[in-house]
């Protein structure tokens, strides 16, 4: 049976083969040259081995100290060949760099930029609202406050919070009607201590920080794990912009607003459900969109429809248009009656 192809590689990664002949070779003073051939021909490249003069049969081993010494000074002389060459080209484009003024790539303003991993997305939040000195705008909407993740990083938002309103920073925040009763989101309000705002809609955009108009964060990713920095003045603009349109529609959370009354026994969560039936989405999406589990926007569905005396899911979109329900909903929108200003309903399981 013949033996493996030798395949190529560098001395620093010397063969398992080529390193066993070598000490065979060091310990017995030679080796056959047809075995060194044929098992480790690299040790004659790298001259670790040579011919007996008196048997060239025979190959005997070049000390170790003698082979490293040869190997180093190599090292060394490509080392300074390099080092030559940076000089050259440095002497080449130093003056070609006067003339754009010294700008270089690591000096212009990044407007955008890939975080990836959760430490360092919070690191970079922390450094900017360090140095905020007017306002921070925050989305929140309700998956980030679900599972063991939202909740681990509640003691670190809140110390870096407290922090900014201690400097007489304020703090506004949007969430889900769904999060006006969640525990965690409470038990923020009640322990900060500042000009800290809070606001409800059914539905919130993804999660959105903007820091003093100047830098703001947004998810790159479905699991969280990716964020966008970015500094980009239009686009800064364009977040703030839209948060203070929603902030406007959005209902204060504090102090504790009464329940909003039901028009035509038509609660205001049914309408937002009665909206995203009529566009043709289904109780998942529904369910995800208003911040609700999938069991409790099929009962609001339910309730909805027995309101409406609908039989199917096609004469529930039908009795919802005919019904002129939407039409009332967007007057309310508008600020048409007193509703406007009340809280929002909380369903089962909210």
């Amino acid at each position: 049976m013949s033996a493996p192809p030798h395949s190529p590689h560098g001395v620093e990664n010397l063969c398992a083969a080529g390193t066993a002949l070598y000490e065979q070779a060091l310990r017995d003073g030679r080796v056959k040259a047809e075995q060194a051939g044929t098992a480790a021909p690299c040790l004659l490249s790298f001259g670790l081995l040579h011919p007996v003069v008196d048997d060239l049969g025979q190959l005997e081993p070049v000390p170790p100290a003698l082979v490293l010494h040869r190997l180093l000074r190599a090292s060394g002389t490509r080392i300074a060949e390099e080092r030559h060459r940076e000089e050259r080209l440095a002497a080449l484009f130093e003056p070609l760099m006067r003339v754009t003024g010294g700008r270089t790539a690591a000096t212009e303003p990044v407007s955008l930029r890939i975080l990836s991993g959760t430490e360092r997305i919070n690191g970079a939040i922390t450094e900017a609202m360090a140095e905020a000195t007017s306002e921070v705008l925050c989305v929140q909407p309700n998956s980030h406050y679900s599972g063991p993740r939202g909740q681990a990083a509640q003691p670190v938002a809140m110390a870096r919070d407290q922090a900014l309103l201690d400097r007489g920073c304020r703090i506004r925040t949007l969430y889900q009607h769904t999060q006006r009763h969640m525990p965690l989101v409470l038990a923020r309000y009640e322990q900060l201590r500042g000009d800290a705002e809070a606001r409800t809609l059914d539905e919130v955009t993804d999660r959105l920080i903007v820091i003093d108009g100047t830098v703001a964060f947004i998810p790159a990713g479905e699991d969280g794990r990716l964020a966008l920095e970015v500094r980009h003045p239009a686009l800064l603009t364009y977040f703030t912009t839209t948060f203070d349109r929603l902030w406007r529609l959005a209902t204060p959370m504090y102090p504790q607003a009464v329940r909003r009354p039901s028009l035509g026994g038509v609660t205001p969560r049914q309408h937002a459900i009665a909206a995203l039936l009529v566009e043709g989405h289904t109780d998942a999406v529904i369910a995800d969109r208003l911040g609700m589990n999938i069991r409790t926007a099929r009962v609001h569905i339910a309730k909805l429809a027995t309101t409406l005396g609908s039989d199917s899911r096609a004469q529930l979109g039908y009795l919802i248009g005919r019904s002129g329900i939407l039409d009332r909903e967007q007057d309310q929108g508008r600020g048409v009656g007193p509703e406007q200003q009340q809280g929002p309903e909380q369903g089962p399981g909210d």
